[in-house]
């Protein structure tokens, strides 16, 4: 008991660092400061007040537009492996480790947790440990990163005096895939962090592997050799291609049509939201990261009459993933992202 509590202490105390550093970074002088928001998104030029004599609950949640489409916080463990169809990777689990609790929705800020496991009861180790599977939407991400290398190198400068470096930031592939490695310790608390982070839809997705054990940490991380893809093809199939990422979609010319949502309370929270527009302009899939109910209704249905200027691969269209905010982001304004304001 006393183990696994240090463990959750020092994992919350490695993120804060990194959270409060994201969010107090200076915004370059060459950005212009975003405008006051009101709630849900009306533009004003005086500072807002939360309503009083009210009681603000959090039930910002993730919603879709459709059932059938991936998401990426819809991964599934079956029969002892972790498969996520949006980010088409399977990981099997190693022999007596699951996953116990599921994770919370996704943040305003795009970061998901994907899986949190650990071993069962079974475990005959002499120590225990953890694997965290997360995710990070590099569009709306907090830090001033734009992929994956830099995210690491973003989290490496924040280390907090109490942990050691062990190894540099350096590029592997495992699996076939590009990552970047990076392990470091807790002196003190003889804990030692090993993480793998690769970069799939313009998200970052990380492998956080958590033990004392080193030689156990070892065998996690060659564990990821075995990563394949969540569907293989069948009868000499072509593979599914995704939606080619791109930022700043939603925005300008780009734009054909816009409908504005129509709000029915006030709220005062930022929303994240991926479209997927097909080769013809259409929205073809909403997914909001963050909002509440009657949010995501406004917005879904507004955004479903909106239309494009397909894009173009080689002078063929194809579909297109993009992101965009609604209201006010948790960060300064930044080019990762198109801002919507009434």
């Amino acid at each position: 008991m006393r183990l696994k509590f240090s463990f959750s202490v020092l994992l919350l105390g490695l993120c804060i660092p990194f959270i409060a550093s994201a969010q107090s970074t200076d915004q370059p002088n060459d950005q212009p400061q975003p405008p006051q928001q009101g709630g849900d998104f009306s533009f004003t030029t005086e500072p807002q007040k939360l309503p009083t004599n009210v009681i603000l609950v959090k039930g910002a949640v993730a919603s879709a537009s459709d059932a059938s489409t991936p998401l990426p916080e819809g991964g599934t463990i079956s029969e002892k492996v972790y498969v996520n169809r949006y980010f088409d990777f399977s990981y099997p689990l190693p022999a007596d480790w699951h996953q116990k609790y599921a994770g919370p929705p996704p943040s305003d800020s795009g970061y998901y947790v994907l899986a949190q496991i650990e071993p069962t009861k079974a475990f005959k180790g002499p120590n225990r440990g953890s694997i965290l599977i997360s995710a990070q939407d590099m569009f709306f991400t907090l830090a001033p990163a734009h992929n994956a290398p830099e995210l690491v190198k973003f989290k490496k400068e924040r280390l907090g005096a109490d942990y050691k470096l062990e190894r540099q930031p350096e590029a592997v592939k495992i699996a076939g895939r590009p990552f970047i490695r990076m392990d470091y310790m807790s002196p003190v608390a003889e804990l030692h962090w090993y993480v793998l982070t690769t970069e799939i839809r313009c998200h970052t997705v990380e492998f956080m592997f958590t033990s004392r054990d080193t030689e156990m940490l070892e065998s996690l991380v060659q564990s990821i050799d075995k990563l394949q893809a969540a569907e293989q093809p069948e009868n000499g199939a072509e593979p599914h291609s995704d939606p080619v990422c791109v930022k700043d979609y939603a925005a300008g010319d780009n734009v054909l049509q816009r409908v504005e949502p129509v709000f029915a309370a006030r709220r005062f929270n930022p929303v994240p939201v991926r479209l997927v527009i097909d080769r013809y302009g259409k929205v073809k899939h909403v997914h909001v990261l963050s909002a509440f109910p009657d949010q995501t209704k406004a917005i879904m249905d507004a955004l479903l009459q909106w239309e494009f200027r397909p894009y173009k691969v080689n002078g063929e269209p194809v579909e297109v993933e993009t992101g965009l905010i609604f209201g006010s982001a948790p960060q300064p304004q930044r080019k990762t992202a198109a801002h919507i304001s009434d």
